[in-house]
């Protein structure tokens, strides 16, 4: 299939990300000794810019980085894995965002964030890029960064153009937020509790639409995704099988990669893209890393639907 080429605009965070390996989660108060301590770049703005770019969008990246040595690092990878950085202003005085993320065994991951540089993308920076970010056929906008500049820039933005992906990670309120001007939200399960206020995903995703959304796509693991949205009943959208070995920028995959896919695909085709970006970053370690090309993802898509169409049942997932 033909695709065009989206311009997509992602307002976010940049960190760097150091990984440490853990044989398991920590109990409070426990010490355990890693096994491996690695750098990479990160932050879920920084993140899903580089999924999209890599798939083949015209991406651009709004957001701040330190002054320290991380900074011109961040910068620079950016410019390498193709993400436009005319946005990415730096902040005197300040550190660049760093994540602390233990890796276990199994797969799973934990973070502590500090937002550094990034708690500076005020509405004042919003006011500057504004012209910019609208011109774009589609926004990605997380919560890493201040709340307020993201309700200024919903509310700023033209009521047509662009079409906008909330990525609701850290999990928050979102009362405060025009829902009315997004698109899709896009949480995990766990997130979808707190954003949607009750552990039912059914009837949370249902308070996000009452509240203006459109639609909601929750993010499921292994099980897939399910698209919930004003246009009918509740979508469901299985995963391929992968062997998992750092789940750290599944998510940002998904987001990435349904950024491409919206403007130039179907909705259920943009989501089964989206979902197979996102097994796929779960096979490599670090978090930018691990973003797949699109036709690795195309690959795995073909494979799916191969097994899906025969009917050969999904072996467990193995780590």
């Amino acid at each position: 299939m033909k695709h065009e080429r989206p311009t997509v605009a992602v307002v976010g965070s940049i960190n760097t990300d150091l990984v440490i390996e853990v044989p398991r989660m920590p109990a409070p108060g426990e010490t355990l000794v890693g096994r491996r301590v690695m750098f990479y770049p990160g932050g879920k703005g920084a993140n899903q810019a580089v999924a999209a770019a890599k798939l083949g969008a015209d991406v651009s990246l709004f957001g701040k980085v330190g002054d320290d040595p991380f900074g011109e690092r961040l910068r620079e990878g950016l410019r390498e894995s193709g993400v436009g950085v005319r946005g990415v202003e730096t902040e005197r005085g300040i550190p660049s965002g760093l994540a602390s993320i233990w890796v276990a065994e199994a797969g799973d991951n934990a973070i502590a964030l500090a937002a550094g540089a990034n708690g500076r993308v005020d509405c004042r920076f919003i006011e500057r890029h504004l012209d910019r970010i609208a011109g774009a056929d589609v926004l990605l906008v997380q919560l890493e960064i201040p709340i307020e500049s993201v309700g200024l820039l919903l509310r700023k933005l033209p009521s047509a153009r662009p079409l906008v992906i909330l990525d609701p990670a850290p999990a928050r309120n979102l009362s405060g937020l025009p829902l009315s001007r997004i698109d899709t939200i896009t949480p995990n399960e766990s997130e979808l509790a707190i954003v949607g206020g009750g552990e039912d995903i059914e009837a949370g995703a249902q308070r996000l639409l009452d509240a203006g959304a459109a639609s909601v796509v929750c993010t499921l693991g292994p099980a897939g995704a399910v698209r919930f949205s004003v246009e009918g009943p509740p979508q469901r959208f299985s995963a391929p099988e992968v062997r998992v070995v750092d789940t750290t920028a599944a998510g940002d995959a998904f987001n990435g990669a349904l950024a491409w896919a919206l403007p130039t695909q179907s909705v259920e085709d943009a989501i089964r893209f989206a979902v197979a970006a996102g097994a796929l970053a779960t096979t490599e370690r670090g978090a930018q890393p691990s973003l797949p090309r699109r036709d690795e993802v195309d690959a795995l898509l073909s494979a799916h639907a191969h097994r899906e169409e025969r009917g050969t049942p999904r072996r467990p997932r193995r780590n």
